[in-house]
Parts: structure tokens; sequence; C-alpha cells
């Protein structure tokens, strides 16, 4: 009898390291799942134990592998998505890390940044790599490992040391150390990739005092990245995509044309609008960055980062204790006729796009003696769909084509009420899809396509299915009232 084939996605995210097996009708059959810890040795660091992430990642694998064969399939391919600025220093010959990971949210580059800023590199980095100048990225994460971790430079210039964001560190290990490679999503995000060239830019290299030999190869995202050591799974299998887990969840929506965008909500928010092969370099301070590069040609796309999305509501129940789930805050919302003038610019680590204000702090404006828990939670899911507007008036200020409807994914949009409301301020459809899983799920489909389970992009496309669509039905002029509101909010946040 033959196997039923399926795709075996790990997705490494700042909280979690999941595995899910997904049928070629894109839909999850199997899911194992490690939490991760954090650690935070000063202000406004934030590590990972990156052999923790290792094992973790191997074991969830393992887990889907043995579910699903032992009830009659065959895993074809495995595709590899992960956190993406993440960074990891290793050393070639014992393949131990030299320092802790340090992950995307941690600000200790920042005065290295500003150093940079005013010698005039940022409008060279923003050209080169269509990103800005923030701690945000890896570039300055791996100069800082090199200058303070004791002889690394010394080695790094010895070849003795390896490079890579969290992919190409678990291929590395997934591979026994055979495969040192990215994709170009992930090295797009590094600081230190030429978009406009599609290689290592020298220059930006050069800035950093970063020697080539650490950084891996770059690669198709759907593609041979080698095999796992035969020792791992019990046998050797093909690892045949990878991106970055923005890049990867736009993948899975299936946004493969110009124009089309998607919107992921979790602890923060991530909207990535396809530009197709026109990379768009932003003057509103969004990002420019490789969505996918397959066949060797690369696909565009503006981003906009929103730091604080999900976490708000976590904050709701963690931080205040006004609610004892994410799901209470939707009955909140619905049960109130408006917040009452309340706003709330979640500013806990800055605002991101388009304003790039990591000085700014959270704050509640326009409370009265009736304001109650509510209120707060209501503004606290507005502030979201304010955010997403802000993104979308940045990219239409570029220049940028404007979606027919907005795709969204990630946990907040379980709550329809922050859907409708999204709809409503954008004045565009929202549409969900049934399978939520996005992140993984392209990663999946792109581990398919580069191994020829799929034969093109439009075989992906019919596997993807709507779960609900959310229409607009506020007046203009009350949409426009309630965003001028926020707009004043924001203002007397921001720290300049």
């Amino acid at each position: 009898m033959t196997k039923r084939p399926v795709l075996v996605a790990i997705d490494q995210g700042t909280t979690s390291t999941r595995a899910i097996a997904f049928g070629l009708d894109g839909l999850p059959q199997k899911m194992s799942r490690r939490e991760l810890a954090q650690s935070y040795p000063q202000p406004g660091w934030v590590e990972h134990d990156a052999e923790q992430i290792c094992r973790d990642a191997i074991e969830v694998t393992r887990d889907v592998v043995q579910a699903v064969e032992a009830e009659g399939s065959l895993v074809a391919a495995i595709g590899i998505t992960n956190q993406r600025e993440t960074t990891v220093v290793w050393e070639r010959d014992t393949g131990r890390p030299i320092s802790p990971a340090i992950v995307w949210q941690d600000r200790r580059t920042a005065d290295v940044c500003e150093i940079l800023k005013e010698a005039g590199y940022e409008e060279h980095v923003k050209k080169r790599s269509g990103l800005l100048l923030d701690p945000y990225f890896s570039g300055t994460k791996l100069a800082w490992i090199l200058d303070t971790v004791a002889g690394a430079r010394e080695a790094a210039e010895k070849s003795e040391l390896a490079f890579g964001t969290i992919d190409t560190w678990l291929l590395w290990n997934l591979t026994g150390g055979k495969v040192h490679a990215t994709d170009a999503s992930n090295a797009s995000r590094t600081m230190l990739y030429d978009i406009r060239a599609g290689c290592w830019s020298g220059d930006l290299m050069e800035a950093l005092r970063v020697p080539p030999t650490l950084l891996p190869e770059v690669r198709d995202s759907a593609g041979d990245f080698g095999t796992t050591d035969a020792a791992i799974f019990g046998r050797p299998i093909s690892i045949t995509g990878i991106a970055g887990d923005q890049q990867a969840s736009t993948f899975g929506q299936a946004a493969f044309r110009s124009g089309m965008m998607k919107c992921t909500y979790g602890t923060g928010a991530f909207a990535l609008l396809n530009t197709g092969n026109e990379r768009i370099e932003s003057k509103n301070r969004l990002l420019t960055t490789v969505a996918w590069q397959l066949e060797g040609s690369l696909t565009y796309a503006l981003e906009g980062s929103i730091f604080v999305a999900g976490a708000s509501v976590q904050w709701l129940r963690d931080g205040l204790g006004i609610i004892k789930n994410a799901s209470e805050t939707e009955a909140l919302a619905a049960g109130l006729e408006s917040t009452h003038g309340v706003y709330f610019v979640p500013a806990f680590v800055g605002l991101g796009a388009p304003h790039w204000d990591t000085a700014a702090r959270g704050a509640l404006f326009g409370m009265t003696r009736d304001t109650g828990p509510a209120e707060i939670a209501r503004a606290a899911l507005e502030a979201i769909a304010y955010q997403t507007r802000e993104l979308f008036e940045a990219m239409e200020a570029d220049g940028a084509k404007q979606p027919s409807k907005l795709k969204v994914d990630g946990g907040l949009t379980e709550n329809g009420w922050a859907m409708q409301f999204l709809s409503d301020i954008l004045s565009i459809d929202i549409e969900r899809p049934v399978v939520t899983e996005m992140t993984a799920l392209g990663a999946a489909t792109l581990a398919g396509l580069g191994a020829g389970v799929y034969q093109d992009l439009e075989e992906i496309t019919v596997t993807l299915r709507s779960d609900c669509v959310w229409s607009p039905s506020m007046m203009d002029e009350h949409r426009d009232e309630l965003y001028s509101g926020w707009k004043t909010a924001v203002s007397r946040t921001l720290s300049k």
C-alpha cells in the first residue's frame, strides 16, 4: 500500500518550539510543542539557550514524525520557520555556541546603532539592506558577540566560528554540521545582506567588522537544504524549505501576487504587503524586505512591525488582573457602546513602524472616574486596529498598491469583535483562514514545493480555505473621528 505523503514544519518561535505535520490538503494532522524560557540578565537584554532550542526542535519533530508514520503516512520533507533576527554564534569544530542566543527583542546594541547613525551610516544601511539602523536586527548583535566574548574575534578571523539566525542553527544541527546555509528571507533580516544584488554586502560587513567566513550560504526559500542526519529520526529526511516566520505566514496565506497583504496578530503584529519584483524604498520608516526567493528570483515585501498586539491583552490579565483569560475581552468590548474617549497606547517597549520610537512608553488617555475594566479592555483591542491603520497609511504614502482585503492569522483573530473593529477602522474586508497555523503551514508548503510534492504556486493556492470574513459597517465620519483621537494620543506618547 502506498503511504500518504505528509510535510512537517519546525516552527521555532520566541516562546515555544513546535513541529506540525500537514497533509497535502494543507490541514494539520499532528503537533508537538515545548515551551521555551527567556532570560533577562540585564535591563533591555533578552536571551535564549541555543542548545535548548536545538534539543526541543529535535524532540518535537521526532514526536510528530513517529506519530504520523505510525498511522501509515510518510514524511516527504521538512520545512523550517523561525524567529527571524535572533542571533547564534558557534564553534565549527565542536558545534557549541560561544554565548547565549541574543533574541530579536534585545536592545543591548542601541548605543552602537546611535554611533553608526551619527557617523552617517543609516541611509547606506537602508539602501543596501532595506532595514533601519536598529538593535532589532542581527548585524549589531553579531558584532557585539565578536567584540565582547573573549577570543571570539580572533577565532572568527581564523574561520573557526559560524554565525546564523535560528534557521541556520537548526539546519546545521539537523544535518550533523554538514550544511551552513540560510534562505534569502532570513538573510534579509541581518542588516548584512544586499537585497538589491541578492548577496552579502561587503560594505555592511566592513561597517560592522564581520568576517565573511562567518556567514552562511544563501539559498532559495524552497529547495535543497540537505538531509537530516540518519541517527536523529532513524533515516535521513530531506529539508527543502526555509523562511523567517513572517515571510512563512505570508506564503502560508498564499499571498503570492503583488498587492496581496497579510497581518499576523500574536504577541506583536506583523503586516507584509507583497510588492512582487518591485523593491519599494520606504520613505515612511517601513522595512523593505525579501518575502522569499524561488528559482533564483526574489519577491519583495513592505513590512510594518507592531511591537505590542496580543501582549496588551496579556498585560490586562497578568499586569492589571482585570481578566482571567484573553477570551473575556470580546464580551467586555462588545458590552460597551464605546470607550467614552479612552485611548490606550501600548508602547511598553516603544513604538514600532512607522514611528520607530524606542523611548516612547505606554499610556492611557481620556480616563474619568467612570472608566473601568471594560473601557480599558476595549481600548486595548482598539489600539491594535489603529496601529494597523498607521501601517496601511504608511504603505499607501510609499506608493504601494493597496490590497483588496487583509488576510489575518494569529491568536488574536479568534476575537470576533476585534476583527470586526479592524475591518471598520481599515474600511476593508478581513479574511481569516480555516487553518490558523499559517507560519508552520508556510514552512510546510515551501518544503513541499522544494521537494516537488507541489508543482507550482497555484497547486498550493487551491488548498487554502477561508473560515470567516468581516466586512466594514462603520460610517466614514465616525471612523475618522475615532482615528483622529488615536493620533492625538500617540502624539502625546512620542519621545520626540
